[in-house]
């Protein structure tokens, strides 16, 4: 199968550059450069398979109803939205194919299945703590990968949002038995860094995936292009694309 032809919006930021470099590496055509400004009618979007997003979270709705309207594929990597508006988007994605991911690294997506698993197995008596790190100019925090990782720790224990602890600072006491700790590290240019820590009686276990180079998540995402053109309409993430939902 030929690789589908790209059309790429935010191809100026860090992650848009780094998807035409890997575009080029790997044989892919960008059909379209896409900014702010850019006519996305039927029309301006006939030349291209399927519409990429890495820009910003305000474009997101704008870009999902263009692609519905046009009949085109979706990857989304922006992440930064409001819970009630990715909500609310997630059912318009769903009208096309779209895979919708926060991190599109398949070493990150592995780890969401590893995180799953070793929750399950090793149960409440392991006290849970997430940690990342990210480059000084990032601007969300936590970044969507530890909340991802939280989130999967959370429905594996079937635990409420009051069981995120997000840093200590300030506190007294115990540490609860159904707490999870996230902590949130700035600095330099780490591209991103990610550890799940398991910590028992006597064992601790600790899952980490580090990336040093943004071509891991731009390789990701023309993995998850090459896929998503060939799927029904629906709302897909990474776990999808590398068959690895349980």
């Amino acid at each position: 199968m030929s690789p589908p032809r790209l059309m790429l919006h935010g191809a100026t930021g860090r992650m848009g550059r780094a998807v035409s470099a890997a575009a080029a590496e790997l044989g892919f055509a960008i059909a379209a450069r896409l900014t702010a400004e850019s006519d996305l009618s039927p029309g301006a979007l006939a030349a291209g398979d399927v519409l990429v997003d890495f820009s910003h979270f305000d474009a997101t709705e704008r870009l999902i109803a263009a692609a519905g309207a046009a009949g085109k594929a979706l990857v989304i990597g922006t992440t930064g939205h409001a819970p009630e508006l990715r909500q609310r988007l997630a059912v318009q994605a769903a009208q096309v194919p779209a895979v919708w991911a926060g991190n599109f690294s398949i070493g990150v997506n592995l780890l969401y299945a590893l995180t799953r698993r070793a929750t399950r197995v090793l149960g409440a008596d392991f006290d849970v703590e997430i940690v990342e790190m990210h480059h000084r100019h990032k601007k969300d925090a936590p970044s969507g990968t530890a909340a991802r990782l939280a989130d999967l720790v959370q429905q594996e224990r079937e635990l409420g949002p009051e069981a995120l602890r997000y840093g200590r600072s300030g506190l007294t006491g115990e540490r609860r038995r159904d707490e999870i700790g996230v902590h949130v590290l700035r600095g330099g240019d780490v591209v991103g860094e990610h550890t799940v820590i398991y910590a028992g009686a006597g064992e601790r276990l600790e899952l980490t995936h580090k990336a040093s180079d943004r071509a891991v998540f731009a390789r990701g995402a023309l993995r998850a292009a090459q896929w998503v053109v060939a799927q029904p309409p629906g709302l897909y993430d990474m776990q999808d694309v590398l068959g690895l939902q349980d």
